[in-house]
């Protein structure tokens, strides 16, 4: 997370590496825009030179300087996120970063597959694809915090909204009332992975901010 020039660690060549490498890097931009958000964003200082958000095949993250070799060994990050950082909202700053993180991530996996025939191409974009993105984990995490935070009545750690008659709301219900400006957004499931469905019923975890799905709607008779 220093503000030298990043370094290439890692020339994947199979498949499954490709994969391996994409999600470390996917991995560390997502908790460099979450869990170390503060930390990113002290080091994007407007004032500095062109800084870009890379991911590492290692796990970590770092705001550097762009490679000076032209052209650079890797596909190169978006340049100058630090310029904008003070002239938006944070919210719509962050999403613009991840936005451009993604793309950069899949320029990556790309430049490694290019000896990859048609169908390990394929196979690896579907790898890819079964993950969600970075933006999706970053609107995502705001989605989930918003929504339990609603009910902190603390009688249970696992609980489910409940009307005040005490039936329990349809997952359809609540996130029509807690949408915000991220109505958009997907959920995913924290066990499976799969996509928020309107029509299944939902539980969210008050301890790991996660939704997951129920395999049927509680009996609360």
């Amino acid at each position: 997370m220093n503000m030298a020039p990043a370094q290439v660690s890692s020339n994947p060549r199979t498949v499954e590496d490709i994969f391996k490498d994409y999600s470390a890097r996917r991995g560390a931009l997502v908790r460099a825009l979450t869990s170390d958000v503060d930390d990113f964003f002290g080091f994007c200082e407007p004032d500095k030179e062109n800084l870009c958000l890379y991911g590492h095949s290692n796990g970590n993250w770092e705001v550097a300087l762009p490679a000076e070799e032209v052209p650079p060994e890797l596909p190169e990050p978006a340049l100058g996120i630090n310029f904008a950082r003070d002239g938006m909202n944070r919210r719509d700053w962050l999403s613009l970063v991840a936005v451009h993180s993604d793309s950069w991530l899949v320029s990556v996996a790309f430049f490694f597959a290019a000896r990859l025939n048609g169908n390990e191409r394929k196979r690896l974009f579907n790898m890819i694809n079964d993950l969600p993105t970075v933006y999706e984990a970053l609107v995502d995490r705001k989605h989930v915090r918003d929504m339990s935070g609603v009910d902190n009545s603390g009688k249970s750690r696992h609980s489910t909204k409940r009307t005040s008659e005490g039936q329990v709301k349809s997952s359809r219900v609540v996130a029509e009332e807690y949408k915000d400006d991220d109505e958009h957004s997907e959920t995913f499931c924290g066990t499976c992975g799969g996509r928020y469905n309107a029509n299944e019923f939902w539980i969210g975890c008050d301890i790991c901010e996660r939704w997951f799905h129920a395999p049927r709607k509680p009996d609360c008779s």
